[in-house]
């Protein structure tokens, strides 16, 4: 696997490209957004400092994206930030994960194996399983691994994706956090259940156009989420 390491700090770039090698990784490294736009379709993943030259990490996560030669390449954010809206807005954008400096080489590298397992495990797609499921204007697409509503794709991330994929296959049904960060994230999953927060809002506001979607992802309080929704006329 190659992992793209960003950062401005020739220090940090230095013992990235040194420990990820000396775990068997290709490593490819820049300094700035720019040159990290630049080098990104040539990763597998990316190790993405939030504080750079040019465009700063947010921006560069924003445009990887939006592309679809680099909307599925892993993620996790490495910065000096730890107020809790720097997470948030990174793990908006698209982030898989979110380390503040400084960090422990061990854990990183143990988050990186995580977040690739299951990156391919999404990547895979429905294979032996129903290959479309439709709810109102909603169509689930999991032989493509798409998601489009009245239509339009809905650019959703690999999470959001199996977040939304999850709640329509067993609707009723009431999830803790904890069960989808095992179920979503996986057991080595770091973070903490305000990540789950945070997709969830984003994939109301990306269902927003269909408002009995977006309110069929229902808050349990005390417990977590489920989807409660029941098409019209039935």
């Amino acid at each position: 696997m190659k992992i793209l390491a960003v950062d401005d700090d020739d220090s940090i770039r230095d013992l990235l490209t040194l420990q990820l090698r000396r775990h068997g990784y290709d490593v490819l490294t820049a300094a700035d957004g720019e040159e990290a736009l630049e080098l990104a379709p040539e990763a597998d993943f990316i190790v993405l400092d939030l504080m750079l030259p040019k465009l700063d990490g947010y921006e560069v996560c924003r445009r990887l994206k939006s592309r679809d030669a680099t909307k599925n390449i892993p993620i996790i954010m490495l910065t000096a930030k730890t107020e809790e809206i720097d997470t948030v807005l990174g793990l908006e954008l698209g982030a898989d994960d979110y380390m503040a400096k400084p960090f422990s080489m061990r854990e990183l590298l143990a988050r990186i194996k995580a977040v690739s397992r299951r990156s391919a495990k999404q990547q895979e797609g429905g294979e032996g399983q129903q290959l479309s499921l439709r709810l109102g204007p909603l169509i689930m697409d999991f032989g493509a691994y798409r998601a489009s509503l009245g239509g339009r794709d809905l650019a959703l991330t690999p999470k959001e994706y199996e977040l939304l994929k999850l709640f329509l296959t067993h609707i009723g049904r009431a999830y803790t956090r904890d069960e989808l960060l095992t179920r979503i994230w996986g057991y080595e999953y770091y973070g903490d259940t305000r990540t789950v927060d945070v997709h969830i809002r984003h994939l109301r506001s990306k269902l927003a156009p269909a408002p009995e979607l977006a309110k069929a992802i229902e808050t349990v309080r005390g417990v977590g989420y489920r989807f409660q929704y029941e098409e019209a006329g039935k």
